[in-house]
């Protein structure tokens, strides 16, 4: 069999045969049908990501769609390996998976799965409230934070706020269900403009970016706010912004601000598995906008390379 295997932190993934490993305790093998490449397999084959053990050589993938061997097409999420989901088969613990339903696109499953978690987890296990809550997703042009604006609306938020930094994506936005779109690539005034507007009765933030924005959007928020003591949950997601932010400290003092993150560790392995039934049908027949794009597990490197809005998805 074959797989995209990492043997250096610095090189794209070598597309090669392997063996297949043992099945551990709990474990079945699966056929895998699609895998997609998102930020968060780019960290785990870079070795960046928080939990990287800087083990080598490995097969890079954190979920996917595959076959069972009862012929059941399931969504599953992988633990911590170093065998992950671009290969053409894998280890699979089937109560870290959800069955799907027959004649779904497991491209499509493939491309959504990872980015709505992200903001699926981040409203149902880190927020307060979510049904009629005020939302501001930073980030909102990329393939996460895109589908955040849906999830968000689809979870009962009354008022979407995106902001994001291609104007092209965000007016396709209100479409989706954006209320109200921000352009973070405006001069500073009219941007601090937007996030102070966005702020003054905001209860939640979904945050991609981090970094400068971050600080940016706080200093905007914080003298905007109409009743300093409305809590304010300020959700850290991903950070393509900087890995770290100048966070003003009187923003902590000055409002009802309470600073969490979303990912893995911050919410429990259980309740991941608790919620992948609800994301898959919600995915599989929520009607949402996905840009997905299959590509041949062999051509791994060129799509670890590629250039694209689309969200590549590794087929076998």
């Amino acid at each position: 069999m074959h797989a995209a295997v990492v043997d250096d932190f610095r090189t794209p993934p070598a597309y090669r045969e392997v063996t297949l490993p043992e099945p551990q305790e709990g474990q079945v093998p699966v056929d895998v049908v699609a895998a997609a490449l998102h930020p968060r397999v780019r960290s785990q084959a870079d070795g960046s990501h928080y939990t990287s053990t800087d083990a080598l050589p490995l097969v890079p993938g954190v979920d996917g769609v595959g076959r069972d061997p009862e012929g059941v097409l399931r969504y599953f999420v992988l633990p911590g390996t170093a065998w992950g989901s671009m290969a053409e088969r894998t280890l699979v613990d089937p109560a870290r998976s959800a069955p799907l339903p027959d004649g779904v696109d497991p491209v499509v499953v493939a491309a959504a799965m990872n980015p709505a978690m992200s903001s699926w987890l981040a409203l149902t296990r880190r927020v307060e409230r979510t049904a009629g809550a005020r939302v501001l997703v930073l980030g909102a042009t990329g393939s996460a934070g895109r589908l955040a604006v849906q999830v968000a609306k689809r979870l009962g938020a009354a008022h979407v706020t995106a902001a994001g930094r291609n104007r092209e994506e965000l007016e396709r936005l209100p479409a989706l269900g954006a209320d109200a779109v921000i352009a973070l690539s405006d001069e500073p005034d009219a941007v601090r403009a937007g996030l102070a507007a966005a702020g003054r009765d905001l209860d939640v933030v979904l945050d991609y970016v981090w970094g400068g924005t971050t600080a940016t959007a706080l200093r905007a928020v914080v003298p905007a706010r109409r009743e300093d003591d409305r809590l304010l949950t300020w959700v850290q997601i991903g950070s393509v912004g900087g890995l770290e932010s100048p966070i003003p400290s009187a923003a902590l003092r000055a409002m009802n601000l309470r600073l969490v993150g979303s990912g893995q560790g911050s919410v429990a392995p259980s309740d991941v598995v608790a919620e992948l039934p609800a994301i898959a049908t919600e995915i599989t027949t929520g009607g949402y906008d996905v840009r997905a794009r299959a590509v041949p597990l062999r051509d791994v490197r060129a799509a670890w390379t590629a250039s694209t809005d689309d969200r590549l998805v590794l087929v076998p």
